[in-house]
């Protein structure tokens, strides 16, 4: 039997620092940090029936909605909505430019 001899491992902590030194992962934990204040910015009774599902390149957020009705009531308050993720985007320092919404994708998150 080979005897096997443990040398210069990485310890976790030096590769989650190596992890969020990628500016792809800062961005999808910026990302999923905004995604946790849509019940905040929509309303406990939209917040329910719908949720944030990607960014595209262009600055723009994806909701994916549980029937066409919710996509309806949220379009009329889509200048609202951007208002209100003003705060939030200062803080995190992200760009939303434009959200759109979208029932098709419900079935993908449920």
């Amino acid at each position: 039997m080979k005897k096997i001899f443990y040398t210069n491992f990485t310890d976790s902590a030096s590769i989650i620092e190596t992890l969020l030194e990628k500016k792809e992962i800062k961005k999808a934990i910026t990302r999923n940090n905004l995604y946790k204040f849509w019940e905040k910015i929509a309303g406990k009774k939209l917040a329910d029936r719908s949720k944030p599902y990607s960014m595209m390149h262009d600055g723009t957020m994806v909701i994916a909605c549980e029937n066409n009705v919710v996509v309806q009531e949220l379009l009329l308050k889509k200048f609202q909505l951007l208002k209100k993720f003003e705060p939030y985007l200062k803080a995190l320092k992200f760009k939303v430019k434009d959200l759109k919404f979208d029932a098709k994708k419900w079935e993908l998150i449920n």
